[in-house]
């Protein structure tokens, strides 16, 4: 893992633009670009003040190839902590090109995804965290997850999970004393500060670990099949929610084949509305693989949202429409459940209350006026804890986190019970290694090659 050199990226999209920006970072940033870069003041960058911008020619060859901007920001207070320049030319693919082609030439190396970065990292400007969520807010696409991303990157949970670490790592050392000292039957560290300390740890990553079943929600979005018999209005529903014609609708039994998914941001929360080929028996073919795809689609579904047709819940078919529910509820019995009686309009008052006694947490909506679609959303976001959210506390919504916020409260469990049991302290302390490895793989105290590849590989490049 190259480090030492200078590397150059484009920091924009690719693309024609009004500008575009290719950032240098390295020890020769500032002597590679002021060798070609004139400036209209005629003052070389070499003595500019750090964070400062400079009009000027960019020059190769004696020819010019744009006039530019130049940003200089000297390490160590630059994003990676290295000495970086910003180029700002006009946003032609060619002229970008010709300006990042002409500088590999002269030994600047074109950098790796993430590369930036990860010098930022290995440079102490921030923690393996916070770097991780640099690529969270760039491919943040609503308001949760640009929030939790920004609170990341700002520190979040990981200089709690520093400041304990510190804590455990004291400890560690005192009964590693204590080793040393075994035959003299002395403490150093004090059991009570201990426990106290094991039951802040085992406190704070149980929210944590609790927490991620919100934050990958609102990472991943949250994936809603719309299923039920043909002709209930599952395609007119998901039309109604997106507010387009996205489906196919018809009074054809059959019309979905295939599911058709799209999605939507309410109140900064993602649904991955999924609408399928309705459930029944079938002689075609292809409709039979449409609704095996349904039933695929449902296995991978967060919440299942189930129709049925007002018209078909007559008195005699109420029994059938309850056997059919309670159905598919023992099939999918850990999943979430929103039951929708569509058509509600064409419902009387006496049977509309029959229905609502059979079906007591049933949505009555129209989804072809749009009746009942506020009631079905606001349905949906209960099933997200926003609360916490919105006050603040940390959200976890990195897997790696997760499994590493896991492997740590399991080692604190076993560390405790073996405090409790009078387990020999050299037993103990390999425990307490664990946790700290653990707690270490999560801000970046502990890495690997192969982990730092695999995170920012990730990344675009330019970032």
């Amino acid at each position: 893992m190259i480090t030492s050199d200078t590397i150059i990226a484009l920091a924009t999209p690719s693309g024609n633009g009004a500008i575009a920006v290719l950032r240098l970072s390295g020890p020769e940033s500032f002597i590679k670009v002021d060798a070609h870069f004139k400036p209209a003041s005629g003052k070389s960058i070499l003595h500019a003040n750090s964070h400062t911008l400079h009009l000027g020619l960019l020059k190769a060859k004696n020819q010019v190839l744009d006039e530019v901007l130049v940003g200089v920001f000297k390490g160590p207070k630059s994003y990676t902590g290295e000495d970086v320049v910003e180029i700002s030319c006009h946003g032609s693919v060619y002229i970008q090109q010709q300006i990042i082609q002409h500088f590999i030439e002269g030994g600047v190396r074109l950098a790796n995804p993430g590369e930036f970065t990860l010098r930022a990292f290995l440079n102490g400007k921030m923690d393996l965290s916070q770097a991780e969520a640099v690529a969270d807010l760039i491919a943040s696409e609503n308001e949760a997850s640009h929030k939790l991303a920004l609170q990341q990157m700002r520190g979040g949970f990981s200089s709690e999970i520093r400041e304990l670490r510190a804590e455990l790592l004291n400890f560690a050392s005192l009964i590693a004393l204590e080793l040393d000292f075994s035959e003299e039957d002395v403490e150093f560290a004090n059991r009570d500060a201990f426990y106290a300390l094991l039951n802040r740890l085992k406190a704070l990553l149980k929210a944590l670990i609790d927490s991620f079943a919100l934050g990958n929600v609102i990472k991943n979005g949250i994936p809603v099949a719309i299923a039920g018999e043909p002709n209930v209005g599952k395609s007119t529903l998901l039309n109604a929610l997106l507010q387009e014609e996205k489906a196919l609708v018809s009074d054809i039994a059959g019309t979905t084949r295939d599911a058709i998914e799209d999605e939507m941001v309410l109140e900064g929360i993602r649904f991955r509305f999924i609408d399928t080929a309705g459930i029944r028996d079938t002689e075609d073919t292809v409709e039979h693989m449409g609704i095996q795809r349904t039933f695929q689609k449902m296995d991978q579904a967060r919440i299942i949202m189930y129709l049925l047709d007002s018209r078909t819940l007559t008195e005699k078919d109420l029994g059938a429409a309850q056997d059919e529910w309670n159905k598919i509820q023992h099939r999918y019995n850990e999943k979430l459940f929103i039951l929708v009686v569509n058509k509600a309009e064409l419902l009387a008052n006496s049977a509309r209350s029959k229905v609502s006694d059979a079906f007591p947490n049933a949505v009555f909506l129209s989804a072809k006026i749009g009746d009942g679609l506020e009631v079905l959303k606001d349905r949906l976001l209960a099933f997200v804890n926003l609360g916490q959210l919105q006050s603040g506390d940390p959200v976890v919504t990195n897997v790696r986190h997760h499994e590493a916020l896991t492997g740590a409260l399991n080692a604190i469990n076993r560390v405790y019970r073996g405090m409790e049991n009078n387990v020999p302290t050299d037993l103990v302390s390999i425990d307490i290694n664990q946790a700290l490895f653990q707690l270490g793989k999560i801000t970046g105290e502990i890495t690997t090659d192969d982990l730092l590849g695999n995170i920012f590989a990730n990344f675009c490049i330019g970032k």
